[in-house]
């Protein structure tokens, strides 16, 4: 059934699947605080290409200084903004939800309590996002980063409730994004938030203080040694904290957690060796903030990590000298420098293993 759906962020995630939701008739408008982007949505709409036929999507586009001539009365909101901008987008989205509408975090990090805070539980709903790569790097044109030749239909959007319910909204939003790729609703949006955080928090800072890209990333021992450790500490905080933690960059959570045990790390070390350099070198989101010059998410990513393992005990000292590096990279204290990776490493106490 058509929905009345309003996207508070049109960037990488929010033009791509809004772009999507609709061009199968649902009516889709955006609020962006990017002035060029907006124009250009409204002049020619948004090309979007990837593993799937190219298509022009023509959604409505409001300035954000236009967002209050928006009606009360859409059914769902999602919010694709950065995790920091949570609070204000939240409110925002409130503010033009029908009396039945609910609103959609459809961000990275740890948002869904932010947003409960703001529009109550009962009007939240949690989306992870996984193996899906966007990008936005010209206004009105948003790629997905997946080869054709190599693409599989596979899930990727799990909606969930705060309490864990399968509830009808969520079947329903599950649904909705089946057109963009495979989804499902989840009885464990903790977990999987979890092991989605998890799996950004090993490789967008890596990539931000690097100036490496996915591939360029993993063909060295020591892209690979970070990435390890910054997946095994969070896979060890995650798991110290109850949660149900599903595998995340192809490998189980308690994997991630033994990489201290020699063999452990071997395997690990394999599955994270690219077969082919020539694969396509993806660039996270951290890393195009890095670029563009804006705030990144180190904070509400590994920060996230580091201040809960604190909580339970668990000690996270490369996540913690990733974070330090990333945020003197912000600060223009450090420029993205492949000998980063091994700073941070030495500055973590670790020695680099020799995978067998």
């Amino acid at each position: 059934m058509k929905k009345k759906l309003l996207f508070i962020g049109a960037g990488a995630v929010g033009s791509y699947l809004g772009s999507f939701l609709s061009r199968s008739g649902h009516d889709v408008t955006f609020v962006d605080p990017w002035a060029e982007n907006v124009e250009t949505i409204r002049r020619q709409g948004i090309r979007v290409t990837g593993p799937h036929e190219p298509f022009e999507a023509r959604p409505a586009a409001l300035h954000l200084n236009e967002a209050a001539l928006l009606p009360s009365d859409y059914d769902i909101a999602f919010v694709a903004m950065k995790v920091y901008d949570t609070a204000w987008a939240a409110q925002l989205a409130l503010r033009h939800l029908a009396p039945h509408g609910y609103v959609v975090s459809s961000q990275n990090c740890w948002p869904d309590p932010v947003m409960a805070a703001v529009v109550g539980p009962a009007r939240s709903v949690g989306l992870i996002m996984s193996n899906i790569f966007v990008a936005l790097d010209a206004p009105g044109q948003t790629e997905r980063g997946v080869d054709l030749a190599g693409y599989k239909r596979q899930e990727v959007f799990r909606p969930g409730e705060h309490d864990g319910r399968i509830s009808p909204r969520v079947i329903e939003l599950a649904e909705m994004l089946s057109v963009i790729d495979g989804a499902q609703p989840t009885n464990n949006l903790w977990g999987e938030r979890w092991a989605k955080l998890s799996q950004n928090a090993m490789g967008n800072p890596v990539q931000a203080l690097s100036g490496l890209g996915s591939v360029e990333s993993s063909l060295s021992v020591e892209g690979r040694a970070i990435q390890i450790h910054l997946a095994a500490e969070s896979a060890r905080v995650g798991l110290a904290l109850g949660y149900s933690v599903p595998k995340f960059r192809g490998a189980p959570a308690e994997q991630w957690a033994d990489a201290s045990i020699r063999a452990t790390y071997g395997a690990l070390d394999r599955h994270l060796t690219p077969a082919s350099p020539n694969q396509r070198n993806w660039r996270a989101s951290m890393a195009q903030d890095v670029i563009k010059g804006r705030r990144t998410e180190i904070d509400q990513m590994n920060g996230y990590v580091v201040a809960r393992g604190r909580e339970c005990g668990v000690p996270t000292p490369v996540s913690e000298a990733a974070v330090e590096a990333v945020r003197q990279i912000e600060s223009g204290l450090l420029k993205p420098a492949r000998e980063n990776i091994g700073q941070v490493l030495r500055r973590a106490g670790i020695q680099l293993q020799t995978a067998t």
